[in-house]
């Protein structure tokens, strides 16, 4: 009997998915402690950039400021309207206070680069006010990065979900880009409109970015770090996403209505990805993820939908790994694929998003 258009179509969004998870198969090795294994490392500085930051800012500091290797620790106050200015002095912090962002730029680039501008280090580390980084973290990914001769690394950490709704919806997002791009230390580099980045830690070459400007090339982007690994790819840079899982956890959203709304903002890649690409990914998932299992439980699973099933219960293994303290609930993440992708669907069809008080035009 010859399959139907449906058949035809799930088929070509798993075999899709499948390659592209086939990049999981091998992957190299992740950032890991590297203390006391360079005798001469260079000057690191580590910039924050922060807006009304003052509950979550306090542990971060208190990991990065002298650290080994540490030189100085630039806070960016982004014109909070909370303490983060003042907290960040008590633990010893450099505050800058932020002055007001110019046309055509997004808060968070603009923060970005006036640490940038104000930073002494021969190497910059950047870190997100919500991340919980070990005190080797800055040293040991500089390290590697020199090692490896990379330009702009990035790295991917644990998440730390406290509530039951988060740790449930928070795995399936996550999931949705396993699917899109692979795993973080894809052994085969991907094209420089396929890279992927993670900005909540970020190292580099001081003078390196400011040659180019600084963060001024992507002054605009919503999603700055995957705009700046994907611009600087494709300038020749050697850029690197890798895991980082032991030296970094990030705690992120406080709930499964942040988790869907936060990290909706951005999990569709607007600005960076092309809309008619982002629509057609969420439709690519929409059949890869949420459909087999649904049909499993309706009783009309068929080939396609096992092997998609065997597939993702692979990847929740996988990322089992990205998680501290995954409970129960985290293994029912699968439950949550519709809802995943519904979020990345809405931030697709989203023509602005509002972060932090501030509204912007997306692309």
């Amino acid at each position: 009997m010859k399959p139907g258009p449906l058949t035809m179509v799930r088929a070509v969004a798993g075999a899709t998915a499948l390659a592209r998870l086939a990049g999981a198969a091998r992957t190299r090795r992740p950032v890991t402690c590297r203390l006391g294994r360079d005798t001469s490392p260079p000057s690191i500085s580590v910039v924050v950039p922060a807006r009304d930051e003052a509950a979550r800012i306090g542990p971060l500091l208190e990991r990065v400021v002298g650290a080994p290797g540490v030189a100085e620790v630039v806070v960016v106050d982004d014109e909070s309207t909370d303490e983060t200015a003042s907290v960040a002095a008590r633990a010893g912090a450099h505050v800058v206070s932020g002055r007001p962002v110019p046309p055509g730029w997004v808060g968070k680039t603009w923060a970005m680069q006036q640490g940038l501008e104000a930073a002494r280090g021969e190497w910059i580390v950047t870190l997100d006010a919500d991340t919980r980084p070990d005190p080797a973290l800055p040293v040991s990914v500089v390290a590697r990065a020199v090692a490896d001769g990379t330009e702009l690394l990035t790295v991917a950490g644990r998440f730390e979900c406290p509530t039951s709704g988060s740790q449930w919806l928070h795995p399936a997002m996550l999931t949705t880009l396993v699917y899109r791009f692979g795993p973080p230390g894809r052994a085969v580099p991907p094209r420089p409109d396929r890279m992927m980045a993670n900005g909540q830690c970020m190292a580099f070459r001081r003078t390196g970015l400011l040659a180019i400007g600084g963060f001024e090339p992507v002054a605009g982007e919503v999603v700055e770090d995957v705009a700046l690994a994907r611009l600087l790819a494709g300038q020749g840079w050697r850029v690197d996403f890798l895991d980082a899982a032991d030296l970094l956890t990030v705690r992120m959203f406080e709930s499964l209505a942040e988790t869907w709304s936060g990290w909706g903002r951005s999990i569709a890649l607007p600005g960076v990805e092309p809309r008619w690409r982002q629509v057609t990914e969420a439709g690519v998932l929409a059949l890869a993820l949420p459909l087999p299992l649904l049909r499993a439980i309706g009783g009309r699973a068929d080939a396609i939908d096992l092997v998609l099933l065997a597939a993702r219960a692979g990847t929740l293994a996988g990322t089992r790994r990205a998680y501290a303290g995954a409970r129960a609930v985290y293994w029912l993440s699968p439950l949550a694929d519709p809802v995943a992708v519904a979020a990345l669907l809405r931030g697709a069809l989203r023509g602005r998003q509002t972060w932090r008080g501030r509204t912007y035009v997306l692309r």
